[in-house]
């Protein structure tokens, strides 16, 4: 969650080479999914973040257009922005509009593996995958993190209209594309590499390099409480899907000898936010801290965090859990009385079993427990109200079995506190910092370097693609993450 929506400072357009003319005929999209995108993006743009707005971003537009000239349909009918979110993920709406995010480039090692992510997803909006598959847009629709998660735990009752919670704003789809479309759109984007003049190996290389980075996180969250939502997760990866990208490429004869452009697309990434931006919070193992809010609380263990726009998400075996602001007027059972309508939406009728007043860190609190029927049984839905300051108030709303009340969150209630200056600003973003290999340098040493507390030498060597026994080269350039400077 964030205090404003946080937006890089915008620079000129850089000059960057022209793309090839296409040799097909050009179309255009659809009018009603090109304004459907249109009223979309401003609340994708919130969701996830915002835009990078940058010469980074530009790169990525001129990129993007690049690839878009041998789609069949008019580049000028495309938008690729680039998103200031933690999360690895590129997606498509049927209006052009493409987004990637920053933390999936920071997996990139070249500008052809960069070509090859916008082109697969131009590729779906070229053959009308979403078209296609419109009732899962429908069921995929973005109503909420809290709902979407706890609408498929709970299910029907307040499982349903539980996403009222987070309003998040944002209609957007992200589409779960069948297997077969996504072989699909991978074969489109390895033809717009071809025929752009990249290397169409990067395709396998790319898609090996989400390998990498999936099965890394999935050891790395046996440690850290970081979670990726399920509408993250577009693009199911396997081994076959990349040994089909890298046979597909070879068909085309040119493996090898098209452009990678790799010290162009490292200089761009130079500086590039990885994990979280502190504007918007940061998630260090089971802690959130945010050092403009100047708070932070701790979860309990097992239990993982995705924190979105306004709002922190926690999720575990024995409930479920959000964090959010509201505006205070000196009154908390206001707080606790507007979650309690925004869970339900004076559909589902709840009986509140135990309230009071408390003090937790010097911080005045109210709470409240309440119990409801649901199709899967009996819920109980606590909200834990913080007066935080004259204008803020702070909540958990909490979901668990009826009976358990606050039960499971009740050390991460307990937790939230007031942090200091000194704390604040000691929360420094991690950034990548694209380094020139010396004389002596090996990947265990430049790992030492790597700005997290666990599995530095794997970090680095999935960050790079490289094998444990790698042996660096001086002059090579690869790529670190670092603590960097707030901007």
């Amino acid at each position: 969650m964030r205090k404003t929506l946080f937006l890089l400072s915008s620079v000129a357009l850089a000059a960057t080479p022209v793309a090839l003319s296409a040799q097909t005929a050009s179309r255009g999209l659809s009018s009603r999914y090109v304004q459907d995108a249109q009223q979309q993006h401003p609340a994708v743009l919130q969701e996830f973040g915002g835009a990078d707005t940058s010469q980074r971003g530009a790169y990525v537009e001129q990129v993007g257009r690049r690839v878009a000239a041998y789609s069949g349909v008019n580049p000028a009918s495309f938008r690729y922005t680039t998103l200031n979110s933690a999360v690895e993920n590129a997606f498509a709406v049927p209006g052009g509009y493409i987004y990637i995010t920053r933390q999936l480039m920071g997996l990139m090692n070249d500008e052809a593996e960069l070509a090859f992510v916008l082109g697969h997803e131009t590729g779906h909006v070229a053959a009308n995958h979403a078209q296609a598959r419109q009732s899962a847009s429908q069921r995929n629709a973005i109503g909420g993190i809290l709902g979407s998660i706890l609408g498929s735990v709970l299910g029907g009752g307040i499982g349903n209209i539980i996403g009222q919670l987070a309003q998040t704003q944002s209609q957007l789809s992200t589409l779960q594309f069948s297997r077969a479309q996504e072989y699909d759109a991978d074969r489109l984007g390895i033809g717009y590499l071809n025929r752009a003049g990249y290397d169409p190996g990067a395709s396998s290389t790319m898609l090996a390099a989400l390998g990498r980075a999936t099965a890394l996180e999935a050891r790395v969250q046996g440690q850290d409480s970081r979670s990726t939502p399920e509408w993250a997760s577009t693009h199911p990866l396997s081994e076959n899907r990349v040994a089909q990208a890298s046979q597909m490429a070879r068909q085309t004869g040119r493996v090898g000898t098209g452009l990678r452009n790799r010290d162009q697309f490292l200089n761009q990434l130079e500086g590039v936010f990885v994990d979280d931006d502190p504007a918007q919070g940061v998630i260090e193992g089971r802690m959130f801290t945010h050092p403009d809010l100047r708070l932070q609380f701790t979860v309990p263990t097992g239990y993982l965090m995705q924190n979105g726009s306004d709002a922190v998400s926690i999720q575990g075996s024995a409930g479920q859990a959000q964090f959010r602001a509201s505006r205070y007027t000196g009154n908390l059972q206001s707080t606790i009385t507007q979650r309690f309508q925004q869970l339900t939406g004076g559909r589902t009728q709840i009986q509140i079993v135990d309230s009071n007043r408390t003090t937790i860190n010097g911080l005045p609190v109210e709470y409240a427990i309440a119990r409801a029927q649901t199709s899967s049984g009996v819920v109980d839905v606590s909200v834990f109200a913080y007066a935080f300051d004259n204008d803020t108030a702070y909540d958990f709303t909490m979901l668990t079995r009826g009976g358990q009340g606050v039960g499971p969150f009740s050390s991460m209630v307990s937790s939230l506190r007031r942090i200091g200056a000194q704390e604040a600003a000691a929360i420094r973003p991690r950034v990548i910092d694209v380094y020139s290999v010396r004389t002596g340098d090996t990947p265990q040493s430049l790992a030492g370097r790597m700005a997290y507390r666990n599995y530095q030498l794997e970090r680095f060597l999935s960050l790079n693609g490289l094998a444990a026994n790698s042996r660096l080269v001086p002059g090579q350039r690869v790529k670190l993450v670092v603590y960097g400077q707030r901007r």
